[in-house]
């Protein structure tokens, strides 16, 4: 079993107890704030008089502790005053994908290879707000779910599925064999403008890593590829957009359709 970690941050601890308490360990809150949650006016004061009141119910030890020390424990600087010593969130096994392709108009996001903990957790909250049924990632050279990706998903890690995959590739196959459209996204001349297809239905999209996008098996494993117009972009300074930024754009789109 995983060693027990640090969470930080009012929105993901909220989660955590809300979603798998179980697995919280001991609550830390900072000195002063305890008091000031009692009469809480504000919404963050509010929220931690929640989070409190989350872990007494299910006898997690609650205690105080100087903001550095907060720091110290989460090595963060952004605690909000919470951290939570709890275990780590393993993703999802791959089986229970199979259910997830066989829904009728599944949305489903593909991440390959994106290593960065706050790409990751920006991904995951946009995907989460935006109705993605289950987000998939290879086992290997991806970001795992830590700390970091709880604080900058506001949650969203713990309430959507984050399922890793050995073989992307395989995984891909067998979502077509299951009736998933695959739309790759890539600055490629064959790649068609994202408002130019369709999105509606059983669909995959695929965002490829920070650097060097989509590796070329996965690429190739794709039905379509799509693009992001950008028509500011008249001198050709921007090649790219952040690849967070880019899967919000694609999924609101997505969205916006099937709306």
């Amino acid at each position: 079993m995983a060693k027990p970690v640090y969470f930080y941050g009012i929105h993901a601890i909220h989660a955590l107890l809300t979603y798998r308490p179980t697995d919280a360990l001991a609550l830390f809150i900072q000195q002063g704030l305890i008091a000031d949650s009692i009469q809480a006016q504000d919404t963050d004061h509010s929220r931690i008089a929640q989070i409190i009141a989350l872990a007494e119910q299910m006898g997690v030890s609650v205690q105080e502790a100087s903001k550095d020390t907060l720091k110290a424990l989460c090595a963060s600087p952004q605690h909000q005053g919470v951290v939570m010593h709890a275990r780590p969130l393993a993703m999802a096994d791959e089986g229970e994908l199979t259910a997830i392709a066989q829904t009728d108009n599944s949305l489903l996001l593909i991440l390959d290879q994106i290593t960065d903990a706050h790409n990751l957790g920006a991904c995951l909250r946009t995907a989460a707000a935006m109705g993605v049924d289950a987000v998939i990632c290879p086992k290997h050279h991806s970001a795992s779910l830590t700390p970091a990706v709880a604080k900058v998903s506001v949650g969203a890690m713990e309430i959507i599925p984050v399922i890793a995959v050995t073989n992307l590739a395989r995984c891909m196959a067998n979502l077509k064999q299951a009736g998933v459209f695959l739309y790759g996204t890539a600055l490629d001349a064959t790649a068609k403008p994202l408002a130019d297809v369709d999105l509606t239905g059983k669909v995959a999209i695929i965002m490829g890593s920070e650097g060097e996008g989509m590796r070329r098996l996965t690429t190739e494993r794709c039905d379509e590829l799509v693009y992001i117009p950008m028509p500011g972009n008249r001198q050709g300074a921007l090649q790219s957009l952040n690849v967070s930024v880019a899967t919000g754009m694609v999924l609101y789109e997505a969205n916006r359709q099937r709306s």
